[in-house]
């Protein structure tokens, strides 16, 4: 099911970052020798004179059209700053140093840089900028453009890249190819994968223009794709550039297929799964379990093959999707209101009779992944856990978090009683079928939204707060005013979805460091200010095995979980997808991304055939209507 999140919103680099890794290995022999890439917590899988990666087929047809469907707005075309609302970026436009290979937990592979060197003490990471690389008005990187993006990013950009980048000590332009940053003793270990996989911009077209500012006009990147058309808030398009400098790269080949990738944005979800019965686009991701259960075996064009399904594993950390709760809310501060708040949710009632029982609970803020806590503490986690012993709840200690549970009968009474226990204990009592505490205040939250599809799974939710005396209502505002409020924390409850990298690092200070909790636009909607979570973050940056991060991240995880700054809902370690079939795919699906939109291709025998087909059934219709 689509969540409501602004994490589609931001740069993809942002989301699936890119932005792990907690020790870096260079792949060379010897420390500070140069190398093809960098590797965490090990070697690469590829060496030095790899042609491709296995995940992809090498000599995929280039051609065709894929054309997706994003829910929302826009009114940018800027991914990099915390302004406007932006479309889907496909991930083809703009460029990094390195990129990761998608079937491998966070390795990361020569791009815009042909070299990369990493000194003995970690203290100094130098690039050499590969010499054909080239923006698409025709210009060459240079490691200038390097030294401006970073500078822009950390002053201008979203507060996620300031956050990400910080450390640097200094950057030095050595010449047009080399640029060297120095790194300050005890940033953080991934630090230099966060460098590696910055979008390098072009310094010249920034000359006139300030980067802070939205714009309409598309920043000419160094990818293979291009924006060649934007028509705000309706569509955005990218043609591949049959010029792109890298097509012939190990990184590169069998990837990014189609001749152009279009987006047309819908604001109902049901109108966009009509649209594409109607053949207005190719191929959707179902989100909606209601949606992906009965919508559409009825269709014609799935009935007889025209409209494939398919199910994607995901080997991908699939992240929280939760409802967060303001802790800068008053009300909302206090951690056994919250508990309570999560006791009137029905996961079992709404799994059934909703989502035909497609999803599990989540339990984890690190759930489909090895770092998630389970079981008790171990002596490890307990040495963490112990300077702030005093301050967590008991339970923490006696094993998992276990979301609240119930028959699914949607009669939620034993926790509906042990919600309003804990309301009275936290000074809320019942008056006039009210919570209200000693000055007369109700205790009133509310759910936003910016689409009316999660009504049905918030309605009963909000009709269990009721019964135990909370004024709780749903206020569903259009997309630009949603990301407004989110941004300015203006809410009670907002679903969100994070979808943490498979070794997580210093992007957890952007979604519960309390140094993020007031800063506008952070991703800590929840407004995290804990002095045991800021230490357990620093444990995990510190980490320098795999056995101790995911000790930190266990301990973590449970602290986070146990204070219940968010109601789990769920999660399914797949992906849903429908297509019109008229695409082939490699016979390697990579591990941890889709791999749709830069590894399938259109298949051009499929496609005709599927033409053919679809205009018999146009003319059938017709025949028939006479």
């Amino acid at each position: 099911m689509r969540l409501i999140a602004f994490a589609h919103r931001l740069p993809a680099r942002l989301l699936r970052p890119a932005l792990p890794a907690l020790l870096l290995t260079m792949a060379a022999t010897t420390a500070g020798a140069a190398s093809h890439g960098l590797a965490v917590f090990g070697n690469l899988k590829y060496g030095p004179g790899f042609t491709h990666f296995d995940y992809v087929n090498p000599d995929a047809p280039k051609g065709g059209e894929l054309r997706l469907r994003d829910l929302g707005s826009f009114d940018s075309v800027n991914f990099f700053i915390l302004r406007g609302d932006k479309p889907l970026d496909i991930g083809g436009t703009y460029e990094s140093l390195l990129t990761r290979a998608a079937d491998e937990p966070a390795s990361y592979y020569a791009l815009l840089a042909d070299s990369v060197t990493l000194s003995a003490d970690r203290r100094r990471l130098a690039f050499t900028i590969d010499p054909r690389a080239r923006f698409q008005t025709g210009q060459p990187v240079r490691a200038g453009d390097v030294a401006f993006s970073y500078r822009m990013l950390t002053q201008k950009g979203h507060p996620a890249w300031r956050s990400a980048l910080g450390g640097v000590e200094d950057v030095s332009v050595e010449n047009d190819r080399k640029i060297t940053f120095t790194l300050a003793a005890g940033s953080p270990r991934n630090l230099p994968v966060q460098i590696a996989t910055m979008p390098v911009l072009p310094e010249f077209w920034f000359k006139n223009r300030d980067f802070g500012k939205t714009t309409l006009e598309p920043i000419p990147g160094s990818g293979p794709y291009r924006i060649a058309a934007v028509d705000p808030g309706r569509s955005i398009t990218y043609r591949r550039d049959p010029d792109y400098w890298g097509r012939d790269l190990p990184v590169n080949r069998g990837r990014w297929n189609f001749d152009t990738i279009r987006i047309d944005t819908y604001r109902d979800r049901t109108v966009a799964l009509e649209a594409f019965f109607a053949g207005a686009y190719d191929l959707r991701e179902e989100f909606t379990s209601r949606f992906w259960a009965t919508a559409y075996d009825s269709k014609p064009a799935v009935r007889d093959g025209r409209i494939r399904r398919i199910v994607l594993p995901d080997k991908s950390p699939s992240g929280v999707q939760a409802f967060f709760l303001n802790t800068r809310r008053a009300a909302l501060a206090d951690r056994r209101v919250r508990k309570a708040i999560g006791l009137a949710f029905d996961f079992e009632w709404v799994n059934r009779n909703l989502f035909y029982g497609l999803y599990e609970r989540t339990d984890s803020m690190f759930e489909n992944s090895p770092l998630a806590h389970r079981g008790k503490p171990s002596r490890e986690e307990l040495a963490l856990l112990a300077p702030f012993r005093d301050k967590l709840p008991p339970e923490l200690f006696d094993g998992p978090y276990i979301p609240p549970r119930t028959d699914g009968s949607g009669r939620n009474r034993k926790n509906l009683r042990a919600a309003a226990r804990l309301l009275d204990q936290a000074g809320w009592k019942m008056q006039d079928g009210r919570r209200r505490n000693g000055t007369g205040d109700v205790l009133a939250v509310e759910f936003l939204m910016f689409e009316p599809s999660f009504e049905r799974i918030i309605a009963p939710f909000v009709k269990n707060l009721r019964r135990i005396g909370i004024d709780a209502r749903m206020r569903i505002v259009d997309p630009a005013q949603y990301e407004q409020r989110r941004k300015n924390f203006d809410f009670d409850i907002i679903t969100q979805r994070f979808i943490l990298p498979e070794i997580p690092g210093r992007e957890l200070r952007n979604y519960w460091g309390s140094a993020a909790a007031d800063i506008p636009g952070s991703l800590n909607v929840a407004g995290v200010k804990n002095p045991a979570v800021d230490a357990l973050i620093g444990a995990v940056e510190r980490a320098d095995t795999m056995e101790a991060l995911a000790t930190a991240v266990s301990a973590l995880d449970r602290v986070l979980m146990f204070a219940h700054y968010t109601v789990p809902q769920w999660f399914k370690g797949s992906h849903f997808i429908a297509f019109w079939d008229k695409f082939s795919r490699p016979a390697i699906k990579p591990d941890y991304t889709r791999g749709i939109v830069d590894t399938w291709w259109v298949d051009p025998a499929k496609a005709e055939r599927l033409r053919i087909r679809n205009e018999g059934g146009e003319a059938g219709a017709r025949q028939e209507t006479k």
